[in-house]
């Protein structure tokens, strides 16, 4: 009983410190109420997309104001700056520690990002050192060039990579050429073994913290009478004590990189990491593949049936289950098309995707296309075939390359409102929609989009893909990582401006 009464303080704490956050981000808005434009343009970084003072641009207009001195203080996102294309004054040698390795072209996010940074560092001649889990087949040579070298081992009983064989691997590789610096993808490389290293670097793309978000916004998703879920208070409680756990361990790794701005204020805030510790480095996807093309759009839609009178084209990609938000969304398309029987003729959706949840889509109608998962080059094409994105998802899980994605590809991204997306993407109504997550205004939100119509989501689509282009590419992404790890390589590269820059 005593536990259970400590768990349930915990759980307040914690939801009082949720709060604070999002009074916090209110409070910036409230405070410049008023301010002339030219002044406001000068708030800071967070920027809601709701109530913001008059005269104030979110979104592409909104930039931080320019910045110059040590990067350990920057106060916003690497990506904001700009650095130079030439060849790097180094060519680091990096060491990578990840879970998994991506096998063929679909992975999670978290190796996708791997994969990604470090492709894109090795084109910028940098050598990596990836130490991994063996994937079940050797990468194909465009994701082997030279400079990427693998130390593959065989995954422990439970699927993880073994923290003593990689790390054996590393010491050889170390006492050969020793590393500039040391990357880790979340906890792929223990914290025992971090502890002792200034030189690496943790980038995380989920913290615990954010779960127990999740579970609250889970929780307001019931429908009316759907009895809450036994076992909720003693997981949220379980939630709260991992993240007391990682606030005594993260403090073990030497650099920290949020690939959000949201979780870059947590980190500060509540897991009280020094800023100068905290860098962060928003997520990238690669421009190459994902950019804006309608002719390819309009030959996938023919190629699916979905004709050229089709009025609105919805579209959703990943998991079918059901803390994706799928139950909200199907019970929102039914209670639609049961008001307006004309929609269900009008209004296609295309799901890149496959679950549990796939069946009730087509249930409700011809018109609702499940695709299954595709991979990266057609789901190129299925973004430009879509009006607009919907990612109803109720987990909160940091800035989704999803969103990146559509963003890239031109299209306006309906989500539902978890600030690592609503902080550093979606950050304005110029470029797509935002809605909590319950289901009046999931409703209200596709009602909206279906009365804006294709003029109006095209224009939000423009303003989606110029601020992608700035923030959100690969090249982007993989230029700040460099710059990061030369700092820490380096002091001298911790200035900003240099002169090559």
């Amino acid at each position: 009983m005593e536990s259970m009464k400590i768990s349930f303080f915990l759980v307040i704490l914690l939801i009082a410190s949720i709060v604070t956050l999002e009074k916090a981000d209110g409070a910036d808005t409230a405070k410049y109420a008023g301010v002339k434009p030219e002044v406001a343009i000068m708030i800071p970084k967070r920027c809601n997309i709701t109530d913001r003072p008059v005269g104030y641009k979110c979104g592409a207009a909104a930039d931080p104001p320019s910045f110059s001195g040590h990067l350990d203080s920057l106060p916003f996102a690497w990506n904001h700056l700009t650095f130079s294309s030439n060849p790097p004054p180094k060519r680091l040698n990096i060491a990578l520690f990840v879970k998994k390795w991506p096998r063929g072209d679909r992975a999670g996010g978290l190796e996708r990002h791997a994969l990604t940074l470090h492709l894109a560092l090795a084109a910028r001649g940098h050598a990596t050192h990836v130490f991994t889990v063996y994937p079940g087949a050797r990468p194909p040579p465009e994701l082997s060039p030279p400079n990427l070298h693998y130390h593959f081992s065989a995954p422990t009983r439970s699927g993880g990579l073994d923290q003593g064989l990689a790390w054996q691997q590393f010491l050889a590789a170390n006492s050969t050429r020793a590393f500039d610096v040391i990357h880790t993808e979340s906890v792929g490389l223990h914290h025992f073994h971090a502890r002792n290293l200034t030189n690496v670097a943790v980038s995380w793309h989920g913290i615990a913290y954010e779960s127990v978000h999740s579970d609250i916004a889970q929780d307001l998703a019931r429908a009316p009478g759907e009895p809450r879920p036994v076992k909720l208070k003693s997981s949220i409680a379980d939630r709260v004590f991992k993240v007391i756990e990682e606030v005594k361990f993260f403090d073990d790794y030497a650099h920290h990189v949020a690939t959000s701005d949201h979780v870059g204020d947590i980190l500060r805030r509540i897991y009280m990491i020094p800023q100068e510790r905290v860098h962060v480095i928003l997520n990238g996807v690669d421009e190459r593949i994902f950019k804006h093309d309608p002719s390819r759009g309009l030959a996938f839609r023919r190629k699916h049936g979905v004709p050229e009178s089709a009025k609105l084209v919805l579209g959703m990609s990943g998991r079918l289950v059901k803390d994706k938000g799928h139950p909200l969304m199907v019970e929102a398309l039914k209670q639609i098309f049961r008001e307006n029987a004309l929609l269900l003729k009008d209004v296609y959706l295309l799901v890149a995707g496959d679950g549990p949840w796939g069946d009730r889509y087509r249930e409700l109608g011809k018109n609702m296309l499940v695709l299954g998962p595709l991979d990266r080059p057609v789901l190129s094409d299925f973004y430009n075939a879509i009006d607009v994105f919907v990612h109803p998802t109720l987990r909160a899980q940091g800035l989704d390359q999803t969103v990146l994605e559509a963003m890239l590809s031109g299209k306006p991204v309906m989500v539902a409102r978890f600030a690592g997306i609503t902080e550093s993407a979606i950050v304005g109504p110029e470029m797509g929609y935002v809605f909590s997550p319950k289901m009046v205004q999931l409703k209200e939100n596709l009602y909206r989009v279906i009365r804006d119509g294709q003029g109006v989501l095209s224009k939000k689509g423009e303003a989606a893909k110029q601020r992608a282009l700035k923030l959100f590419t690969a090249s982007k992404m993989a230029a700040a990582f460099e710059r990061m790890f030369l700092c820490i390589s380096n002091e001298e590269y911790c200035r900003y401006p240099l002169p090559s820059d």
